[in-house]
């Protein structure tokens, strides 16, 4: 296993899972720090960000409310991250609270755990969705199985944050959305916000789970804009770690997508409403646990289904959600549940990605097929 070195964050109590500062001030009682002004001055409340921002924000939230938080990535301190999501924190938190660490991700995954099993609540940044396999083993092996190992006494509060997904025109081992490999491993709680106003309470919602959560954000949507209550109190529970939401109401078919495909079925809804038909859209928001009710219950109202998501449909989240409401809502379903996915091939060059990804015209497509039935 690689090995770095971390400077002890000062924070009285860690060892007795208190977390109390160095004032005598509780996480509740520096709720204020964190619910106040936003980093870059902006005031408290509503207000439209990228969804990048909204993160960026989140993160900010937790490091003000909770001294056993802390970050650890590759270029996230002085840089502010690849996709400058970190921008600013390390600069008011300390390089000691925003760790940049060496390259070598298996390095600050297990790092990470042990940090976890000493009170702290590490955040740990893999650059690239391609870069995590190197950190597959810790992840899979010890990450996810402490805490059923040890008849739950010990927990590990550990976040992995993966931009991931197509979009942006990237190199190879930059584009991939291995999300289901993870959600087919116990003791992983497998998310992703699709609006900026999800990204910024579902950050925090994950740094407080005691369990570790794989955080999956849509790198080709992070520019993309939405308003964010920045007034909610820090961890405040918003169900995105573990309910659906239905998104767009409608009748004719439920669309269910996650991360960067919600965008791309509201806009198959917008155009399928110019020719008489109604789309419902679900954002799973969490891949594992997975709310088969939320999903279930729109299907019931619709009879059709169909599911979107870039990564490859071949044993992907849309097989395990197919199977999953064939068996709930059998004697609901008009037509079977399909499809609409990336091919059973590696992300190809980035002139060719339109190509892969999951688009307006095939969402249409597929529910052209479900309504013939």
């Amino acid at each position: 296993m690689s090995t770095m070195t971390v400077t002890r964050v000062p924070a009285a109590g860690v060892a007795n899972g208190a977390a109390t500062a160095a004032d005598g001030s509780t996480p509740a009682g520096q709720q204020a720090a964190a619910n106040g002004p936003a980093a870059d001055g902006a005031p408290a409340g509503p207000t439209t960000l990228t969804l990048a921002k909204a993160i960026n924000l989140g993160l900010r939230a937790a490091l003000a409310a909770d001294p056993r938080v802390l970050l650890m990535g590759e270029d996230i301190g002085t840089l502010g991250g690849v996709f400058r999501v970190t921008d600013g924190l390390q600069k008011e938190f300390g390089a000691d609270r925003v760790v940049d660490t060496p390259l070598a991700e298996s390095g600050i995954i297990g790092t990470a755990i042990g940090l976890a099993m000493r009170g702290y609540r590490p955040v740990c940044e893999i650059q690239f969705d391609g870069f995590v396999f190197p950190a597959f083993d810790q992840i899979t092996t010890q990450l996810a199985k402490m805490h059923y190992r040890t008849r739950g006494k010990l927990s590990l509060p550990v976040v992995v944050r993966i931009p991931y997904g197509g979009g942006i025109g990237a190199v190879e081992h930059h584009s991939e959305s291995p999300e289901v490999l993870f959600a087919h491993t116990a003791g992983l709680r497998v998310v992703t916000p699709a609006t900026p106003a999800d990204a910024f309470t579902m950050i925090q919602e994950a740094i407080a789970s005691p369990d570790p959560v794989i955080f999956f954000e849509p790198k080709g949507r992070y520019w993309e804009k939405g308003e964010v209550d920045l007034g909610r109190p820090y961890g405040t529970p918003s169900g995105g770690l573990d309910r659906a939401r239905v998104v767009r109401r409608g009748t004719d078919a439920t669309v269910v997508a996650y991360g960067p495909t919600v965008h791309t079925a509201l806009k198959a809804a917008d155009a399928a409403a110019a020719e008489g038909r109604s789309l419902e859209v679900v954002d799973l928001r969490a891949i594992s646990p997975l709310d088969t009710d939320a999903v279930a219950d729109s299907v019931r109202r619709t009879g059709r289904c169909v599911v979107v998501h870039e990564a490859p449909t071949a044993f992907g989240t849309g097989a395990e959600i197919a199977a999953r409401i064939t068996e709930a809502c059998f004697y609901h379903l008009q037509a079977p549940v399909l499809r609409v996915g990336g091919y059973a091939t590696p992300y190809p060059v980035a002139r060719l990605e339109h190509e892969y990804l999951p688009t307006v015209d095939r969402v249409l497509d597929a529910v052209d097929r479900a309504i013939a039935f």
